[in-house]
C-alpha cells in the first residue's frame, strides 16, 4: 500500500492539502551523517517557480522528528516531515461534483466511499513527491560512488524544452514529457530472478511517482525490430563491460555491473484550463468544465530529481540485501 522496500524500507503519509506530507524510513544504518542542510539541493530541484510549473510555492524546510541524534542516524526509524503551509482548498470545491478526467478524483471517491481528502488530489497528489526526495536524500548518501541522474530528453516531443513548453502554451493546456535515468557504478549481481528482479523494483518504485505511463530499459520497445546479433550486448571482460548497452546494464534481471539506462513517460498534467466534457456525478449529466487553481504546465519538468530519489532508494534496498553497503559507508 503506502510501503516499499525490505530492508531499506519507506512509507509515505499526507494529503495535499492536510497539515504535512512525510516519510518514515526504515533499514537505515546507524552513523550516517544527517543535517537538515543535507536536503536542500535536491529538495530546491523539486520545488516550483521555473517557467511551466506551478505558482503554488511551499519552503519545504524538513523536519526531521526521530531516528537523528547528533547529526547521525541512530539505526532507529527515521521520521522527515513537510509542512503545508500555501493551500488553497478552496479551488477544489467544484471537483467534488466534478472529477477531473484523467486524474484519482473520481476512482479514490468510489474506493474511498466518498472519505477521501480530495483536496488538491488529497493523498493522490504530486505534493507527496517531495517525500521520495527525502528519502532519496538518505539512499544517495548511503550509495556514494553510485551516481545517479536523470534528465529531460523531451517536453511533447520537443528534444527543446522550450520548443516543447510553447506548444503547450500556445495550446492553453498542459503537455508531457520523457525523463531518462543514468545509474553509474553498481555493481554485478543486484536483482534476483523473476519478481524481483531489478527491473522489476525499480518499476514498481517508479510507477509510484503519480503521471508516470511508461517504462523501458537499454534501447526499450526499440529492441522489438532488431535481430539478436544486433542487440545482444558482446562481452568484453570479467568485469562484465560489454560493447553496446542495449540491455541497459540488466541482464536477467541481475545488474551487469554496466550502466543502468531506463526512461519514462511521464503524462500531460491532468488539471488543464482547457474546456472538457465530462460527468457530473452530482446531476448525473455530462457538462463542460474546465480546471481552476494552481497547476504545473508540464509535470515532467520536476520529475528527474524524483525519478533519481526512487531509483537510488530502490538500489539502497538491493545493496542492502546483497550485504554490500558496508563495503562504501
Amino acid at each position: 500500500m503506502n510501503s516499499f522496500g525490505r530492508i531499506f524500507r519507506v512509507s509515505i503519509f499526507g494529503e495535499s492539502h492536510g497539515e504535512c506530507v512525510g516519510i518514515n524510513i526504515d533499514g537505515c544504518p546507524a552513523g550516517l551523517p544527517l543535517t537538515v542542510d543535507d536536503f536542500t539541493e535536491d529538495i530546491d530541484r523539486r520545488k516550483a517557480g521555473a517557467k511551466g510549473t506551478t505558482p503554488r510555492k511551499e519552503t519545504d524546510l524538513p523536519r526531521i522528528m526521530n531516528g537523528v541524534y547528533n547529526g547521525k542516524t541512530t539505526g532507529a526509524p527515521i521520521t522527515i516531515i513537510f509542512d503545508n503551509a500555501n493551500t488553497r482548498s478552496g479551488d477544489y470545491e467544484k471537483q467534488r461534483a466534478v472529477p477531473r478526467p484523467g486524474h484519482a478524483d473520481f476512482v479514490a471517491s468510489k474506493k474511498f466511499g466518498g472519505f477521501e481528502d480530495y483536496r488538491g488530489g488529497g493523498h493522490f497528489s504530486g505534493r507527496l513527491t517531495v517525500c521520495l526526495v527525502a528519502a532519496g536524500v538518505l539512499a544517495k548518501r548511503l550509495l556514494k560512488e553510485i551516481k545517479v541522474a536523470a534528465t529531460i530528453v523531451e517536453i511533447g516531443g520537443e528534444a527543446d524544452t522550450e520548443k516543447g513548453l510553447q506548444k503547450a502554451i500556445d495550446a492553453k493546456d498542459t503537455i508531457g514529457g520523457i525523463v531518462e535515468c543514468t545509474v553509474t557504478g553498481l555493481p554485478i549481481g543486484l536483482g534476483e530472478p523473476f519478481f524481483d528482479s531489478a527491473e522489476s523494483m525499480i518499476s514498481h518504485a517508479v510507477f509510484a511517482i503519480p503521471a508516470v505511463r511508461g517504462i523501458e530499459f537499454g534501447t526499450g520497445f526499440a529492441a522489438a525490430k532488431m535481430f539478436g546479433s544486433n542487440h545482444n550486448d558482446s562481452i568484453i571482460d570479467n568485469t562484465g563491460k560489454t560493447v553496446t548497452n542495449h540491455a541497459g546494464g540488466i541482464v536477467g534481471g541481475i545488474t551487469n555491473s554496466n550502466d543502468i539506462v531506463f526512461r519514462i513517460a511521464i503524462k500531460p498534467t491532468s488539471s488543464t484550463p482547457k474546456i472538457q466534457h465530462t460527468l457530473n456525478v452530482e446531476t448525473g449529466e455530462t457538462e463542460d468544465f474546465s480546471v481552476k487553481g494552481r497547476h504545473d504546465l508540464c509535470i515532467a519538468l520536476r520529475v528527474p530529481v524524483v525519478l533519481e530519489a526512487v531509483t537510488a532508494f530502490v538500489l539502497a534496498d538491493l545493496m542492502l540485501l546483497e550485504q554490500q553497503i558496508s563495503r562504501i559507508i
